[in-house]
């Protein structure tokens, strides 16, 4: 068998989506200074939780780090003077409570990496680009024909994929970008399938799937070489971006918020349908889309990162679709992020929350209708329609594609198996987690209930109750000795009787028959 036996996630590599939640515990004096003690978990379980100490310089230094993403973040102002009252650093903690809180909140910020070493030291003490320059720099004494450009920083959203911009002896004018990656917790495949399905990237050409230029991969990673386009994805058109600047200053706060017109969203829309409809067709696992995965040349959309679901990566709405045990299939996952793609495409922005109970006006109500079906709370709670479904409906089911290209996809029967095992896999970590996730959120509510002021108030008046009923009947028992005792003395004897039974019969009733 091509595949690990136990489908469960892979410990050597961390799952970098996984939420993190930090609460300031307690603040300690460290000479002239005050450091906060912080508890940071990460997902649903206690146990999978640490403390770190941060003073309030070690949040200013983060502070500045996110400038960059152009938003107005909520960190409370220094103090020189008189900062170690009781009253300012209690003021003070809360202040920096709600800037962990709005941090760890926002889907962006939270997976940016200085976020992740301010909270989580020990997992994210590695220098990921000095990796992957070590990766790179292996690669080039086996393939000399190509030469590093300078490296594209912090373009991308993951902690541990490293983007360089490249170009070939040969065709200098042509840029290319390289991307290294590591591998992640849904790596499934064996070396040999793994090894071999990296290898036949290239050789896969559709006309809605960006073109891989060269790809090979390591014992724990891949590294792989595209065309560079300036134009940039669909993410940089929907923002206006410019594509070799941050992630976080390209998207975390846009100037200027304005959706795609109609035709646009509907054969961008039509055409990422489409090639997600092959890729199932084929039995490859996506689970990847979002719309700086959607590379445009004129108006065609192409699908890049192929290779994610191959290394085992999390995808970027992970956090999102494990809410929903109805979200459980490669398929279904690819549907709820193409709602999210949708959204943005059609209001320039991604939504507040998921799932989503009114949407705002739209170009079209058949694009509403698309929206509510895949975000809504009704379509989250009793599951996904298929791609095949959405194609159906209006928004696209009118779209004329022009292109004409034919598909080159040859997968080996091995490793299609092997594939489909992985799939199922990844399927199942997916159940276990959204099982638990679901069990943590019953008992909490349960918790919360439980500790709710009108459930106290319940408790406290059967407490009441349960009192008087007992001291009501420890006094009819007093009685009833001091009644027992008075026959005793007088030498007469009488049954014991309980309030409620009927009085027995006496001696002189039963001598008459």
């Amino acid at each position: 068998m091509a595949f690990m036996e136990k489908p469960a996630a892979n410990k050597l590599f961390l799952d970098d989506t996984a939420p993190l939640t930090a609460v300031i515990e307690a603040s300690q004096s460290l000479h002239s200074h005050t450091a906060d003690i912080i508890r940071v978990q990460r997902g649903i379980s206690m146990e999978n939780s640490w403390q770190v100490v941060r003073r309030y310089s070690d949040f200013d230094m983060l502070n500045n780090s996110l400038q960059i993403s152009g938003l107005s973040l909520p960190l409370p102002p220094k103090k020189l003077i008189g900062n170690m009252d009781r009253e300012f650093i209690a003021e003070r903690q809360k202040g920096l409570q709600n800037y962990l809180n709005y941090i760890t909140s926002n889907h962006i910020l939270s997976n940016y990496e200085p976020v992740k070493k301010f909270l989580d030291p020990t997992n994210y003490a590695a220098n990921y680009t000095e990796i992957a320059l070590q990766q790179v720099s292996m690669f080039f004494r086996s393939e000399p024909k190509f030469e590093v450009v300078e490296p594209l920083k912090d373009i991308g959203w993951r902690l541990r994929k490293r983007y360089f911009l490249m170009k070939c002896k040969n065709q200098p004018k042509e840029p290319l970008v390289l991307s290294w990656a590591d591998m992640g917790p849904d790596k499934y495949l064996q070396d040999k399938d793994f090894q071999c399905a990296i290898k036949l990237l290239p050789s896969w050409t559709h006309p809605y799937i960006y073109r891989v230029t060269f790809a090979t991969a390591g014992e724990s990673s891949a590294l792989i070489i595209r065309p560079f386009n300036e134009k940039g994805t669909l993410k940089d058109l929907i923002y206006k971006a410019k594509p070799r600047d941050p992630f976080l200053k390209k998207y975390c706060n846009p100037r200027k918020i304005q959706g795609l017109e109609l035709q646009q969203i509907k054969t961008f829309g039509r055409q990422i349908l489409e090639v997600l409809k092959f890729l199932h067709d084929r039995g490859f696992p996506y689970g990847h889309l979002h719309a700086s995965n959607v590379m445009l040349e004129g108006e065609t959309c192409r699908l890049m990162d192929l290779e994610n679901s191959l290394l085992g990566l999390p995808s970027f709405y992970r956090s999102y679709f494990t809410q929903f045990r109805k979200i459980n299939t490669l398929e279904s996952i690819d549907v709820h992020c193409f709602g999210h793609l949708l959204y943005e495409m059609t209001y320039g922005r991604p939504p507040d929350s998921i799932p989503l109970d009114q949407f705002p006006p739209a170009p079209s109500m058949s694009v509403v209708s698309v929206l509510e079906s895949i975000l809504s709370c009704e379509a989250c709670k009793s599951g996904m329609p298929s791609v095949s479904q959405l194609l159906q409906m209006p928004l696209f089911s009118d779209v004329a594609l022009m292109n004409t290209e034919k598909p080159q996809f040859k997968i080996p029967t091995k490793l299609k198996e092997a594939l489909k095992t992985a799939k199922e896999c990844m399927e199942k970590r997916l159940a276990e987690e959204q099982k638990s996730i679901y069990q943590h959120r019953r008992l909490t509510r349960a918790q919360s209930h439980h500790g709710s002021e009108e459930e106290k108030k319940k408790r406290k008046i059967l407490a009441r109750k349960k009192s008087k009923r007992t001291n009501c009947e420890s006094g009819e028992e007093q009685s009833m000795k001091c009644n027992n005792s008075n026959n005793s003395g007088s030498g007469t004897s009488s049954p014991l009787t309980s309030p409620s039974s009927p009085t027995p019969p006496s001696t002189a009733e039963h001598a008459s028959f």
